[in-house]
């Protein structure tokens, strides 16, 4: 029988410390070694209690989450999951402690309110990815610029759409989970002006990912924004699932639109890439390049033998370059993918076979 996976909880409130232990602890595979309400406290326990995994508060008083990750992660790398409030500070905090080298996220129970019957298997969920991960260099420390005083990234300047604008004739759609916030951000942030329509699943809960679009909106050169229903799917442009909505695409006279449903989880996610996968298969056909990169589970790899069977190309991420070698190896173990690729080639892949497709016509 494996061991279980050992876990330390750093969060200053007593009560979330509590529900927090109570629910990992039932478990089967995950034991609550210790909590700590500061990180002067989880700085002693780390050395005696050596933990696989930790989670870790956004806010707390002393020294905050974001400088106990920083110094953490430059002295004794290891698998950190943030737990962050729904705030817009929270989620901001929480996109920079992804940067800092945090593996994962879950909202924080709300205590004045039933804690959600599948919340305890959501976070051990994350845990058990965050132990599998395989850890990456920071893309920089609080010194290089993430202060949580610092600035959003100021937007880079857009060039208007015309009036009149059609619709994106080629669709790259891309699905990602752990690790896939930082595997979309390097995706996208030289992606071209011209480049086709691109629509993104990011498994995420409701109010981050307005806040994920728009950070990436202000570091790319093509606009990023948080799909809508009904929204024409332009050249130079991104659509992010909203949390708690699947994105999915129609053609409809002509015009390529982003669509939202609050269908059931597919595959228990919702967004799920799968539902977007399986859209792009029906209505874009040999016009899409599915693109599959970091995550846990299967989500993805059935919607990419569909679409390969409507003669889309698909790349997946490597495992080198993977957080989590889940999602990808599914994919390419269903035979559903034409090319593996690291994370710093994927757009280079991509817009070469959107080329070949261009030529083709």
């Amino acid at each position: 029988m494996s061991a279980k996976i050992k876990v330390l909880i750093v969060d200053d409130s007593r009560m979330i410390r509590d529900v927090l232990t109570d629910i990992l602890n039932e478990q089967p595979d995950i034991e609550v070694v210790g909590a700590a309400a500061d990180a002067f406290e989880a700085r002693d326990m780390l050395r005696d209690l050596k933990p696989d995994v930790i989670t870790l508060d956004v806010e707390m008083p002393r020294m905050s989450g974001l400088e106990f990750l920083d110094k953490l992660m430059r002295a004794r790398p290891m698998p950190v999951v943030m737990i962050s409030s729904f705030t817009e500070r929270g989620s901001e905090v929480t996109f920079r402690a992804l940067e800092l080298g945090a593996v994962e996220f879950v909202t924080k129970p709300k205590l004045n309110e039933q804690t959600p019957d599948d919340y305890g298997q959501v976070i051990a969920e994350k845990i058990r990815a965050a132990r599998s991960a395989r850890l990456k260099a920071p893309r920089r420390s609080l010194e290089e610029g993430a202060l949580l005083d610092a600035p959003p990234a100021s937007p880079v300047a857009k060039r208007p759409v015309p009036r009149g604008v059609k619709t994106s004739e080629r669709l790259i759609v891309v699905g990602a989970s752990t690790g896939g916030t930082e595997a979309i951000r390097e995706f996208l942030v030289d992606m071209p002006e011209d480049c086709p329509g691109i629509a993104i699943v990011q498994h995420m809960p409701e109010n981050f990912t307005r806040m994920f679009a728009e950070r990436l909106n202000g570091l790319c050169r093509i606009t990023v924004k948080e799909a809508e229903h009904n929204d024409p799917i332009l050249p130079g442009h991104a659509y992010i699932a909203p949390g708690g909505k699947h994105l999915w695409v129609k053609r409809d006279q002509g015009q390529l639109l982003a669509k939202l449903s609050t269908e059931a989880p597919m595959n228990l996610h919702r967004p799920s890439v799968d539902f977007l996968f399986l859209s792009a298969a029906k209505f874009v056909g040999a016009d899409a390049i599915g693109v599959i990169m970091t995550g846990m589970g299967r989500d993805g790899a059935q919607g990419m033998v569909e679409m390969k069977k409507a003669g889309a190309w698909n790349i997946a991420q490597d495992e080198a370059s993977s957080v989590i070698f889940g999602m990808p190896r599914e994919a390419i173990e269903l035979d559903a993918v034409h090319e593996v690729a690291p994370l710093n080639r994927l757009r280079e892949r991509a817009l070469a076979r959107v080329a070949r497709q261009e030529v083709a016509r």
